[in-house]
């Protein structure tokens, strides 16, 4: 590979500062035109169906909720905004702890492209030790590079113990097996301004801020009575009938999700398959 093509795309561990005589052409208002590109990218707020909900602290008076993303909307979020060619990430270890390194190529004009990186350090998880903490490091790589910045805004969640089943488990300490998913969101200007969750019977707990129209008609239908949060049998024909359409195997589907049957679908992960396999072509086209 010549000199010219090695320059075009700047390789992962090349992350340097071009030599600013190179760009002695540029005035100085083109070149800070160009080192605005990065600061330009901007990746779409979170819905309501990227967001899942658990449960951080549990008191006999009621619940604490925590708001949360997953490694796969980081994953679509920059297949969306950047492509999947576009970005990757890398591991390694500083100081005895995993840390993640995320890149996105960014085009700095004149045919010159340059990769940019943002990296952060995993915490372990209770199940799976090295897998929970290198997607911790992943996700908190993507927040740094605005990925879902804010859930850092969302309002203090409480659900009083009228709202909620809570149990004595002795010794002072309470559980809480109920399930909770978000059933609508409004970012504004980086900021969650409004916020509705609703519990395992999709009945609503909590409440903050100003609906939009179309989310103050969003009132629950459904009683989902054979597992918490999880799809109903209407909701599985919905997916078949689309893996039908677009001929993509159900195997597929699961093996995505990370689950043996349609039947183990969270709500929010039926909600996210069912936009996707929507966006997909019919097999006939």
């Amino acid at each position: 590979m010549g000199r010219a093509s090695e320059e075009n795309v700047r390789s992962p561990e090349e992350i340097a500062i071009r030599n600013i005589n190179h760009h002695s052409h540029d005035t100085e208002s083109d070149w800070q035109k160009k080192e605005r590109k990065m600061d330009m990218l901007k990746f779409r707020p979170l819905t309501a169906d990227d967001v899942e909900v658990r449960i951080s602290t549990v008191k006999k008076n009621g619940v604490q909720l925590l708001l949360y993303k997953d490694a796969r909307v980081d994953q679509n979020v920059l297949d969306e905004s950047v492509g999947v060619e576009n970005w990757q990430k890398k591991y390694e270890m500083i100081g005895g702890n995993l840390f993640c390194s995320v890149g996105i190529l960014v085009d700095r004009g004149a045919g010159i492209k340059e990769w940019i990186w943002k990296q952060d350090v995993g915490v372990e998880s209770y199940a799976e030790k090295e897998k929970g903490q290198a997607s911790d490091a992943f996700k908190r790589a993507c927040f740094c590079l605005g990925i879902g910045r804010e859930l850092y805004t969302a309002p203090f969640i409480w659900i009083s113990a009228d709202k909620v089943e809570i149990k004595d488990a002795g010794k002072d300490t309470y559980k809480c097996y109920e399930r909770f998913a978000v059933r609508s969101m409004t970012v504004s200007d980086g900021r969650i301004t409004a916020l509705s969750v609703i519990n395992s019977k999709g009945i609503e707990v909590f409440s903050y801020g100003k609906r939009t129209s179309q989310s103050a008609i969003q009132e629950p239908t459904q009683v989902y009575e054979q597992k918490p949060m999880l799809v109903t049998e209407a909701e599985i024909k919905i997916l078949e009938a689309e893996l039908a359409r677009t001929g993509v195997a159900k195997q597929v589907i699961c093996n995505a999700y990370h689950v043996n049957d349609l039947s183990e679908f969270t709500l929010g992960q039926y909600n996210s398959c069912k936009k996707r396999l929507a966006a997909t072509k019919s097999k006939e086209e």
